[in-house]
């Protein structure tokens, strides 16, 4: 795997456990194809960039083809590190399927990308395993269609030192990746990494544009004209990277992100990740409880998967500008507090169903900059 020097060390990145399902769907249908088991395949990512990973084994039964591929984190301190991955390719299947398998989790609650009752691997592994079937397919000829089962070896166990059960997936982990790449988590090392990126940027320009991470890229393009790309990921470390702009001072600062991270900002957590606070449903429950609702809607929100599925209820109760209002008057206090009201600091905040988008109400200049 690819590695990236940070103050000396060597930090390697892994791969997704959806990298490690298509890696496995390869080797089995090179295999059915040809009859060659290989020992590693290469596997292209969603941003065109190639990995080589490794094939645990591949074994054929009557009615179907088994590989498998051992999740790899780097340096990433993930609890799925080192679980087995393994697919069974079924031959001549009626139409194209993906399903979950042993180890992964079914999902029972509204709320996620993904429907209910269908198993939980994401919307990225299913088009990686859709594309390699379509292209060794058309390769050999052949026009009939695959199932493919995706399984976790443990799953069941591992998935409960996940949130999954809280999320509403049950009986195992997620086929989860959004770049099939899993980037190192050491924090001293991203936080010093990202007050790089940071540098050079403002070596360049008088404001600059942060955001947690890939989450928002399509609302950010497709709403406002703004490229994530063009800005700094600064995954959870909200409060540290605006200490460190505090001291840079830069002319301005537009934040966008999701609102499962950035709520939490609105009761001052400023390091968003699951380990550090939550608080989201106390945080809208609160808010609700302000306005009226009542101990049912209260409840309701704590039951919630998601931040989508509460927003969801905010609207159905008719509660939903007055607590987003709250939220976005206290993220934009917190915020500044943190800057010392001494920079310009404007917030876009969305739900993965576009169906919420709150503004900051100043940040028209930062638009039209970023956008340009």
């Amino acid at each position: 795997m690819e590695k990236i020097i940070k103050q000396g060390k060597e930090l390697k990145k892994g791969y997704t456990t959806g990298t490690c399902a298509a890696a496995a769907v390869t080797a089995g249908l090179i295999y059915f194809f040809n009859g060659i088991k290989k020992e590693s395949v290469e596997v292209v990512l969603p941003k065109g960039e190639v990995l080589s990973i490794n094939i645990n084994y591949i074994k054929e039964y009557s009615d179907y083809i088994e590989s498998a591929v051992t999740k790899q984190s780097g340096d990433d301190p993930d609890v799925t590190n080192g679980i087995e991955i393994y697919v069974q390719i079924y031959k001549e299947s009626n139409s194209f399927i993906i399903d979950g398998g042993k180890g992964v989790g079914r999902v029972t609650k509204e709320g996620l990308n993904i429907e209910v009752g269908e198993a939980a691997i994401n919307a990225v592994p299913r088009n990686m395993i859709k594309n390699i079937v379509e292209k060794i397919s058309k390769e050999n000829n052949y026009n009939k269609s695959f199932k493919i089962i995706v399984n976790a070896k443990n799953g069941e166990e591992i998935a409960k030192k996940t949130f999954n059960e809280r999320l509403g997936i049950i009986g195992g982990i997620s086929i989860l990746g959004t770049t099939g790449i899993v980037e190192p988590m050491s924090e001293k090392a991203l936080i010093e990494s990202i007050k790089k990126e940071i540098d050079v940027y403002l070596a360049e320009n008088e404001y600059i544009l942060i955001t947690p991470g890939n989450y928002g890229k399509d609302a950010a393009e497709r709403f406002f004209g703004i490229d994530l790309e063009k800005g700094i990921k600064i995954s959870n470390f909200i409060g540290e990277v605006l200490d460190y702009l505090s001291y840079k001072n830069p002319k301005g600062i537009l934040l966008i992100g999701h609102a499962g991270k950035l709520a939490k900002v609105a009761g001052g957590i400023m390091n968003t990740h699951s380990s550090y606070a939550d608080c989201r449903h106390e945080i809208f429950a609160s808010y609700a409880a302000l306005f009226g609702a009542c101990q049912n809607i209260i409840e309701e929100i704590f039951n919630a998967a998601t931040t989508d599925e509460i927003d969801s209820i905010l609207v159905k109760n008719n509660l939903h500008e007055k607590v987003w209002q709250k939220i976005m008057d206290n993220v934009m206090e917190n915020i500044n507090r943190r800057l010392g009201y001494n920079i310009k600091c404007e917030v876009i905040i969305f739900t993965n169903k576009m169906q919420t988008i709150k503004q900051s109400s100043n940040n028209l200049e930062l638009i039209k900059y970023f956008k340009g």
